[in-house]
C-alpha cells in the first residue's frame, strides 16, 4: 500500500510539472549562438584624407524548443563593431576596432559628428556618442523650443559655434510658419534647443549639409539643372564642380562634411588653396576605396 501511494505521489508531481509547462505555453530549452563574421559593412565617417571609419554588426541565433513543438529559430542582430581601415593604402587589416557588449542594435551608426565621433541613439531623448579609440557611451537629454513648435527628427549632427553642435531633420531647415528648423545640442550642458533660423542664418536654408569651423559657417549645396555642386563660406562663395563626365549627380545625390573632408556621393575630396580637391572615391556600403588615378584599396 505504501508503495502504491509513493508511486501516485511522483505520478502526481510529473503531471502537475506537465501542467505547469503547458500554462507556460511549453517547457522550452533555449539556445544562442552568434556568427563568428560581422555583417552590414558601411561607411560611417571618415577621420582624415587617410583614415574611414567603418560600422558593421554581428548576427544570432536564437534555437527554441517547445514541449509541444520542433525547434524553431529567430535570428536577430546586435554586437555592433566600429574600425578604422586605411582608404589609402592598402593593409591586411583594421588600425582599431572596437565592440559592443549590446545584445541587440543600438542604431549606432546614424552619422558622423567630428573628425573621429559617430553618434547614434535614441535622439531628442538621448545621443550615443563612439569616438574611435575609446567605446561608446550614452547621453540623456533634455530639449526645449525657442520661439518655435513641431519638433522634428533628427538625421544630422554636425559642429557648430562656440564649441556647441547643430542638429537638423531632414527637411527641417526649409520649415514654414512656426515650425522649428535647426537645434542645438550643448552636450556639456546635456541639453537639445529647437530654434528656427535667424536673418543671419537664413542662407543656409537651401544648403545639403553645414557645418562650423571655428566662427565661419560653411555649406554644401546641390543646385540648378543640370546639378552643379557649391561649396559656400559664411555665404559667399568658394568654388563648385560642375555637372559633366565626371559628376552626375542629382538633387537626392548625398553630400556632406564627413569631419575634415568632403563626402560627395562616393567622391572623396577635401578644400585645399582655394580648390575642391577630388583623391578617392568610395563604396558607402562596403570595403572598397579608389584613389584617383591609382590603386584600389579592398578589405
Amino acid at each position: 500500500m505504501k508503495m502504491n501511494l509513493l508511486k501516485s505521489e511522483k505520478l502526481l508531481a510529473v503531471a502537475m510539472a506537465v501542467f505547469a509547462c503547458v500554462c507556460m505555453w511549453g517547457c522550452t530549452r533555449d539556445r544562442v549562438s552568434w556568427n563568428e563574421g560581422f555583417l552590414g559593412a558601411q561607411v560611417v565617417g571618415f577621420v582624415d584624407d587617410s583614415l574611414v571609419m567603418i560600422g558593421s554588426h554581428q548576427q544570432r541565433t536564437e534555437s527554441h524548443e517547445g514541449l509541444f513543438e520542433p525547434y524553431w529559430d529567430v535570428i536577430e542582430s546586435g554586437h555592433e563593431r566600429l574600425c578604422v581601415y586605411n582608404y589609402r593604402v592598402q593593409e591586411d587589416g583594421p588600425r582599431w576596432c572596437d565592440t559592443l557588449d549590446e545584445y541587440n542594435m543600438t542604431n549606432a551608426f546614424r552619422g558622423q559628428m567630428t573628425d573621429s565621433i559617430v553618434w547614434g541613439g535614441d535622439m531628442p531623448n538621448s545621443i550615443r556618442l563612439w569616438k574611435v579609440g575609446e567605446t561608446q557611451h550614452q547621453i540623456k537629454l533634455k530639449t526645449s523650443r525657442e520661439n518655435c513648435s513641431d519638433e522634428f527628427r533628427v538625421v544630422s549632427v554636425k559642429q557648430w559655434l562656440d564649441g556647441k553642435f547643430i542638429a537638423r531633420g531632414e527637411e527641417s531647415l526649409t520649415a514654414e510658419s512656426d515650425s522649428c528648423q535647426y537645434a542645438v545640442l550643448d552636450t556639456v550642458a546635456r541639453t537639445l534647443t529647437y530654434k528656427r533660423l535667424d536673418k543671419d542664418l537664413e542662407w543656409i536654408k537651401t544648403c545639403n549639409d553645414i557645418r562650423a569651423w571655428g566662427d565661419d559657417v560653411y555649406c554644401l549645396a546641390l543646385w540648378k539643372e543640370p546639378v552643379n555642386l557649391y561649396l559656400l563660406k559664411d555665404n559667399e562663395y568658394l568654388d563648385s564642380l560642375v555637372y559633366g563626365d565626371s559628376y552626375k549627380w542629382n538633387k537626392y545625390t548625398k553630400i556632406g562634411f564627413a569631419g575634415s573632408v568632403l563626402n560627395l556621393g562616393g567622391n572623396i575630396g577635401r578644400y585645399k588653396n582655394g580648390r575642391i580637391e577630388i583623391f578617392s572615391s568610395a563604396d558607402l556600403t562596403g570595403l572598397m576605396f579608389r584613389n584617383v588615378g591609382g590603386s584600389l584599396i579592398t578589405y
